[in-house]
């Protein structure tokens, strides 16, 4: 008979031969089928194992909802654009905690050194914990509990080709733990960055997670989410804005194509002051595939802000998901010599 898990927030739900078992009351495992089975899934393109590797990584990116191709100056664009690595000024460094739906929470921690005369390095962790479940036998009797965890490993580098542009690549080994079953992968990002300084512009472009798996849940193999994306980020003359507009998932295949293009997000952060950022991003596909009875309430949007005190950064963001819930994300970051 199958031996049924259900427990990847990320969207998936895991099939796999062998006995019956089950996890927590029926309450639990309805919530649990509904919410992401039916509802979290059309945050992801397509449901798979490492679809974790969508998530936004950091406050400061996850208030644009994710217009972060094309932004300079910031540790966490190696999950986004390794090319961008080249534009740090300092070595940054940025660790960050997210408190996802039904209790699961994610991090991550990244580093990145410019190397004089070489180019730029970084590596980061990206890790999701899918907290503790009761399992049971067909009776109902509790035999223990299980865990899952999903995890990346990135390591990357830029170098400027000139004055203006700039490429980088990161190398990603990726494990996904459910119960005692294991998976992992192998995925690489490449990026290219080029910068307009007199017109306040930088452009941007990656095509992230190519790559191949190594091993799989009992042999179901899965592909790694692909994703082609393009930004552009402008700061308006006289105005203390960055405006960012993003293109993602170009590679797939749509009705049309415009439809190509409908998976765009905008954001906009604010320079208040010096030392105060204030932050708005909106998400059209999450918008548009989160909409439950006709209307969609908040979901697509996140608003956030953040804090420079001397070499530290703190920063907070939400994202709305609609009548689903809302996610709250904290980031502090660190100017090093």
């Amino acid at each position: 008979m199958d031996r049924i898990a259900k427990g990847k927030t990320a969207g998936a739900v895991l099939e796999i031969r062998g006995d019956i078992r089950y996890f927590g009351d029926m309450r639990s495992t309805a919530l649990l089928v509904c919410l992401i089975s039916s509802l979290l899934a059309p945050v992801f393109a397509q449901e798979g194992t490492y679809d974790f590797l969508r998530l936004d990584t950091g406050a400061r990116a996850a208030a644009l909802n994710g217009s972060f191709v094309s932004m300079t100056d910031d540790a966490n664009v190696l999950f986004y654009n390794p090319a961008a690595l080249s534009t740090l000024s300092v070595s940054r460094a940025s660790v960050g905690f997210l408190k996802h739906l039904l209790d699961v929470n994610a991090g991550h921690v990244v580093y990145g050194r410019p190397i004089e005369g070489f180019g730029t390095i970084g590596a980061g962790v990206v890790y999701v914990d899918y907290g503790s479940t009761t399992e049971t036998d067909a009776s109902g009797n509790i035999l223990g509990s299980f865990g899952a965890h999903d995890l990346a490993f990135v390591a990357g580098g830029a170098i400027p080709l000139n004055a203006q542009a700039s490429v980088g690549v990161s190398f990603k080994f990726i494990s996904s733990t459910l119960a005692e079953y294991y998976s992992s992968a192998l995925g690489a990002d490449l990026g290219v960055l080029y910068v307009i300084p007199d017109q306040n512009i930088s452009l941007g472009a990656a095509v992230a997670n190519l790559g191949t798996q190594l091993s799989s849940f009992a042999g179901a193999t899965e592909s790694l989410p692909v994703d082609i994306r393009i930004g552009i980020t402008k700061r308006p003359e006289h105005l203390p804005v960055l405006l960012n507009l993003n293109f993602h998932k170009l590679n797939q295949s749509g009705g049309s194509f415009a439809d190509r293009f409908s998976a765009f997000t905008f954001g906009a952060e604010f320079l208040m002051s010096e030392s105060v950022r204030l932050r708005v991003g909106y998400d059209n596909e999450k918008r548009r595939e989160l909409k439950l009875e006709n209307t969609a309430g908040l979901a697509g949007f996140a608003f956030g802000g953040g804090i420079l005190w001397k070499d530290y950064q703190i920063d907070y963001a939400f994202n709305s998901y609609g009548k689903i819930g809302s996610l709250h994300r904290f980031s502090l970051g660190l100017a090093l010599p």
